[in-house]
């Protein structure tokens, strides 16, 4: 099965670290989703893709470990992998690493599932993601 991955860097801007110049949590996940964006340009799943096919992804599940603190002037980049599921659900994993001395930062875990635009959760996998899974998960 081929592997959906999308590596982009980033910047660390001074209004995201605390006083002790480390990043604040909060703005890993902003980092997170900067990298479902990017992959979601890369591979044609993108919310406008979403949306335009009739549902809403949201987040029901995200998550952060820790390894390292993320200090400015460093150069890190965030690589977003696709989990494959049979569910009608959007599953990634992250890691964060520092570019210069290729150390791991954080890793972590996003589920998004399906709404209708009457706010419905949808039990199903909607026909535009099956066809999209079939399109990039070949065997």
């Amino acid at each position: 099965m081929m592997e959906l991955t999308e590596t982009i860097e980033f910047e660390i801007r001074f209004s995201e670290v605390d006083s002790m110049n480390v990043v604040w949590h909060g703005s890993y996940a902003l980092y997170f989703e900067d990298a479902r964006e990017a992959f979601g340009k890369k591979y044609g799943l993108d919310y406008l893709t979403i949306f335009g096919n009739g549902y809403f992804a949201p987040l029901v599940e995200l998550n952060f470990q820790y390894k390292k603190p993320l200090i400015y002037g460093m150069r890190p980049a965030i690589t977003i992998k696709y989990r494959p599921t049979e569910a009608a659900k959007i599953v990634f994993d992250y890691e964060i690493r520092d570019t210069v001395e290729n150390t791991l930062i954080a890793t972590g875990h996003s589920v998004q599932v399906f709404m209708d635009k009457r706010y419905q959760l949808v039990w199903f996998t909607p026909p535009f993601y099956e066809a999209w899974k079939k399109r990039w998960l070949k065997a």
